[in-house]
């Protein structure tokens, strides 16, 4: 295989991810606004500049540099410095415990020798397994990202995008590389608000926004009179199913829906609704793939292949240059070239956009006293999408739901701790003796709430 294309892209990717090469393009173009602060792209290479020195060192050899990804000026300034450095940045959830930090350090750095030259960041997902694994973002792969989606929405003067997703995740580091890649501007804040958002997109003058279907919920419903200003051209939506429902509402106050589907191991979007639709998503289902989006479905499974695919999880085979990467999630190409999505990756809870792998769960629930076997599904709800469930059978001594609580809440981040319980005699099994988990939502009558897991 020619080797001149790979390097290009590596290239490429290298001076649209630099903060440095930002600031000599653009350099007096508005690139961050953040606790009623602006800063310029000079401005914040020179402050990068300084961080450069306090880093260098600390990740010898190209190592991982582990990074709890807050959503702080600090973070954004150590991540534009492991770029320029070309060292990758574990990207760790600030909501993890001192445990699941712990694991996700350690087996980051067992496997840090294998990881490609231009690997960028490395994100913890559950995958299809049940496991937490690593997937290994490529600066090339982001770059790809961020050019397919900026195909279908791109770019005008005076954009400016709304971060109040978590940078530690791919939806919120996107949006950093998109715009750091355009030199456009991001606007941070330290999460979502629902009662701050209009007054947010007021002030700052946003023009861009990206939520989870949760968020997009609460938003309405703290603001039953708010409409989208003219100069908010597209809400992104995406990271769980949106409802009909949700989208009608949305429909109804002429909100620019762009419904996007992707996942952390394909640099986030690679299917969205056409920007020229952005009125109109009940009639495009999950959307079209973006440019350079290859996508197709076997007995009934989306694979997805594209320059924007992860290097491979870490610590395991690297992906082929062209390999079809199986998302595990249902689906359906329609003949207009519309995607429609059945299930998430059909274990998959999805509650309030943050992805809970029952199999996890059930582990650290099965440590606790007094459990002898947990199943963990998910419950519809109208403002989180799903709430965490699990049916538990117990033994003796029964654990009580204050021990339990307090139990998750050492072991587990809040959005994976079961919000709602019941007890049963015995877990149903199908006739291959594996966990029926069609059969738990006949359960959902008998849960009763956990009391202060959050």
């Amino acid at each position: 295989m020619d080797a001149r294309p790979k390097a290009a892209a590596v290239a490429a990717a290298d001076d649209a991810l630099s903060i440095f090469a930002a600031a000599r393009q653009a350099g007096d173009a508005l690139a961050l606004r953040v606790d009623g602060l602006a800063f310029t792209f000079a401005d914040l290479a020179r402050l990068t500049q300084r961080r450069l020195h306090s880093l260098e060192g600390e990740a010898p050899g190209g190592s991982p540099c582990a990074l709890i990804g807050s959503n702080t000026l600090d973070t954004l300034l150590t991540l534009y410095a492991l770029l320029e450095l070309h060292v990758p940045a574990l990207m760790l959830h600030p909501r993890l415990t001192a445990v699941e930090l712990a694991t996700e350090r350690e087996s980051c750095a067992r496997a840090a020798a294998a990881l490609p030259a231009d690997a960028a960041a490395v994100l913890y997902t559950s995958g299809t397994t049940g496991r937490s694994r690593g997937a290994v973002l490529k600066r090339s792969s982001l770059l790809a990202s961020a050019l397919s989606s900026q195909a279908n929405l791109g770019w005008v003067d005076g954009d400016c995008w709304l971060l109040a997703m978590p940078v530690a995740r791919v939806g919120g580091l996107s949006i950093v590389t998109r715009c750091l890649a355009a030199r456009r501007a991001v606007a941070l804040v330290s999460g979502f608000d629902a009662t701050r958002m209009p007054q947010w997109i007021e002030q700052q003058r946003i023009t861009l926004l990206s939520l989870v279907p949760t968020m997009l919920s609460l938003l309405l419903d703290a603001h039953p009179d708010w409409t989208a200003p003219p100069h908010l051209r597209a809400i992104l939506l995406g990271g769980a199913a949106a409802s009909s429902t949700l989208l009608s509402r949305a429909a109804e106050r002429r909100l620019p829906i762009v419904i996007t589907y992707g996942c952390t191991e394909t640099c986030s979007q690679v299917v969205a609704t056409p920007y020229e639709q952005r009125f109109e998503p009940l009639a495009c289902g999950a959307g079209r793939p973006l440019p350079e989006v290859q996508l197709r479905t076997d007995a009934g499974r989306i694979l997805v292949k594209g320059p924007m695919l992860m290097a491979g999880y870490l610590g395991e085979a690297p992906l082929p240059a062209d390999a079809w990467w199986d998302t595990g999630d249902l689906g359906v190409v329609d003949a207009e070239g519309f995607v429609h999505l059945h299930a998430r990756r059909s274990d998959l809870v999805v509650t309030g956009g943050e992805n809970v792998y029952p199999a996890e769960v059930e582990q650290v629930l099965q440590d606790c006293p007094g459990i002898r076997a947990a199943a963990v599904f998910g419950v519809d709800d109208a403002t989180w999408g799903q709430v965490v469930a699990a049916a538990l059978v117990v033994g003796e001594p029964l654990t009580s739901d204050e021990q339990l609580s307090a139990f998750l809440r050492s072991r587990l981040a809040p959005h994976k701790r079961p919000r709602r319980i019941c007890e049963v005699n015995s877990l149903p099994h199908n006739a291959a003796g594996k966990l029926d988990r069609l059969s738990l939502q006949a359960l959902v009558p008998a849960l009763r709430s956990l009391p202060s897991t959050h």
